[in-house]
């Protein structure tokens, strides 16, 4: 980090970019232009290059102003949550843990996969559901703890993040009452003529699935593609149709959906990750998510 940069230089650019002038920033900050201007140059003498052009009777970012402008968004966007962060702190007993869920991870295993976090008796946890890419970039910002996958995180020279594998789980399918009888009968072929839902390709066992068709030379009667997995268990205890998951969520499924397994899923696996910014670990409850691991 430049050791010369000056957040106040910094925070009145930002202002003036946001606000689409001086005047405007001037007004937003009671300032007066010329303060406001000074102040922004200060900035732009710093880093070496123009930030600002003329537009008309207004102002425009040079190249150099938008990337300023992107490093800015992201300093001042934690600055935002800096006092709510240590009221937080300063008020609460316990540990906080932020997790990112990717869309893509069986929401159905979110909770066995936090048991371990879970048995902190002051557990403070905050829970952020969201595309994969756009988890791994809030967890490089250090707005997240830890980010729960399906999947670990691509190679990228750009972001030193490390993947921490939870283990894995078989799949199985599962049939409300209505098409139990016939799923059963004639397995694997039986998914050619009852209806059949699957997850959505967000989900890294959906490829899995696709070729286990092909190794069965089965077309699948797919009437349903769901992005949750809970939603998807939903349909399928509704009637709408058999569908393929976890081996050990079969309990919650037979107790908590009325749905009854039928076959295993020979050969096709889901993946359970943890990914942080850190090969060593330093968050306690993270640490607790991969000690649980190496005892599944």
């Amino acid at each position: 980090m430049n050791q010369e940069l000056n957040y106040k230089h910094l925070y009145y650019f930002w202002v003036t970019a946001k606000e689409g002038g001086m005047s405007h920033a001037a007004d937003r900050l009671g300032l007066a232009v010329q303060t406001v201007s000074a102040q922004v140059r200060l900035l732009e003498q710093s880093l070496g290059h123009a930030l600002f052009k003329p537009a008309g009777r207004g102002l425009a970012l040079t190249e150099a102003g938008q990337a300023a402008l992107q490093v800015a968004e992201q300093i001042f966007h934690l600055g935002e949550h800096l006092q709510t962060a240590v009221r937080e702190a300063g008020t609460h007993i316990g540990v906080r843990l932020v997790v990112g869920i990717s869309d893509g991870l069986p929401k159905l295993a979110v909770r066995d996969l936090l048991a371990p976090a879970m048995e902190e008796p002051h557990l403070r946890l905050l829970c952020h559901e969201d595309k994969f890419d756009d988890l791994l970039a809030d967890l490089a910002l250090h707005r997240l703890d830890v980010v729960l996958s399906d999947r670990p995180a691509p190679a990228n020279p750009n972001l030193r993040l490390y993947s921490h594998a939870l283990g894995s789980s078989a799949l199985g399918w599962y049939a409300p009452q209505e098409w139990l009888a016939q799923a059963s009968h004639n397995f694997p072929h039986s998914l050619a003529q009852v209806p059949v839902l699957l997850p959505t390709a967000h989900a890294s066992v959906r490829l899995r699935l696709d070729q286990w068709f092909e190794r069965q030379g089965v077309k699948p009667s797919l009437v349903g593609e769901f992005e949750d997995s809970a939603l998807l268990a939903t349909f399928g205890s509704s009637g709408m149709g058999v569908f393929p998951a976890s081996e050990r969520m079969r309990e919650k499924l037979s107790h908590g959906y009325g749905l009854s397994w039928f076959a295993p899923c020979e050969g096709v696996q889901e993946h359970f990750y943890a990914i942080g910014t850190a090969r060593k670990v330093q968050h306690p409850l993270v640490q607790k998510l991969l000690v649980q691991k190496l005892a599944d």
